[in-house]
């Protein structure tokens, strides 16, 4: 790989490398032979690690990535004629190129939001015509933690939405391809803001933490009737779903390096990156605050940034750093900070960023 170059950037923090730490684990049990499937010694760590991180009753289910958490969680959660409620701007709306209509059968019904957030009143607009064979019946609310906006759900806004979501008889999933981030910027655990709130189902993203390819879906309660139900489905539609690693005790030994002892290196590899994105976000409020060419509309609340530039502007940068351009119409770019940005990337790019407005 002599011709390979080495660069840094900002477009997601899927472009970062795996935590040596992760590649250590994966290491260690890369010696004889362990059964097929889930049935090893990793995979049964991880299930106390998701017990220890979600409840005495969670149950989780290791695959391969957050589009297939994301599919399997909602197949488990809802009937063929049922509906998903979401945020217009949800990754499951937008970036999975369509993978949940298409494997799921299911329909989404998509709400507008300013911030990338749903409420129960933004979940309450959608309950109506319930019965009616005219109308994909809502089944599951998703929401995102953190969202594909960088804003952060409190404990008490997902109590709220789970109350309104249970009310109506439906599910509440929670996509957490970011759940490390927002775990960081609460300072509380994932129980405090999933199982202890009344969410039914976690996609819980390992990759954009540090791993190499390892997510998992959670069944935080099964214990009561519904639950059980979900997670006696799960291994069944992980299969039909082709998100069966078939050498599970690879994908499980990344989910344990990474959320074993109460997720401390996620968390802290989650830390890191939330505090480079508070960096970025306060230079970039600095050079707004001296050049009305700049603006940032969104707070930083976890380990993205996304300010509004002219196109000049995005144009000069890209052609030092990569990242996405999040909103045509208005011209805002997401900047994402990952575990592995270092102090030198940040002032690199807010370097870059004055001399263009200058």
């Amino acid at each position: 790989m002599t011709t390979r170059k080495i660069w840094r950037g900002f477009a997601s923090d899927n472009y970062a490398g795996v935590h040596p730490a992760v590649f250590e684990a994966m290491t260690k049990v890369n010696e004889g032979h362990e059964i097929a499937y889930g049935d090893d010694t990793e995979t049964e760590k991880f299930n106390q690690v998701v017990v220890e991180n979600f409840g005495p009753s969670a149950v989780g289910f290791p695959l391969f990535n957050g589009t297939g958490a994301n599919v399997v969680a909602l197949q488990a959660a809802i009937q063929r004629w049922e509906a998903v409620i979401c945020a217009d701007t949800a990754h499951i709306n937008v970036d999975e190129g369509g993978a949940p209509e298409k494997m799921a059968g299911l329909k989404l019904w998509t709400v507008a939001t300013p911030d990338g957030k749903l409420t129960p009143e933004l979940i309450e607009s959608q309950i109506f015509d319930m019965g009616v064979v005219h109308r994909a019946q809502p089944g599951v609310v998703s929401i995102t933690q953190t969202t594909e906006l960088g804003t952060l759900y409190k404990p008490a806004e997902i109590k709220k939405i789970a109350e309104v979501t249970h009310k109506h008889g439906l599910l509440l999933h929670l996509d957490g391809a970011r759940i490390s981030n927002a775990a960081a910027a609460l300072g509380l655990s994932f129980k405090e803001f999933t199982t202890d709130v009344g969410v039914d189902l976690v996609s819980v993203g390992g990759t954009k933490i540090g791993g190499l390819g390892a997510e998992a879906v959670v069944v935080v309660d099964s214990s009561t009737p519904r639950g059980k139900q979900l997670a006696e489905a799960m291994p069944f539609l992980r299969k039909t779903s082709m998100q069966l690693p078939s050498k599970m005790r690879f994908v499980s030994a990344q989910l344990n390096a990474l959320f074993g002892n109460k997720a401390a290196l996620a968390l802290a590899n989650a830390k890191h990156a939330n505090q480079m994105a508070k960096k970025l976000y306060e230079g970039v409020v600095a050079i707004a605050a001296k050049s009305s060419l700049v603006t940032i509309p969104n707070p930083t609340e976890a380990n993205a940034v996304f300010p509004i530039l002219p196109e000049k502007i995005t144009n000069k940068l890209l052609e030092t750093y990569r990242f996405y351009v999040w909103n045509q119409a208005t011209g805002q770019v997401r900047w994402m900070c990952a575990w592995d940005t270092q102090e030198s990337d940040v002032d690199g790019l807010l370097a870059a960023l004055e001399a263009a407005v200058n």
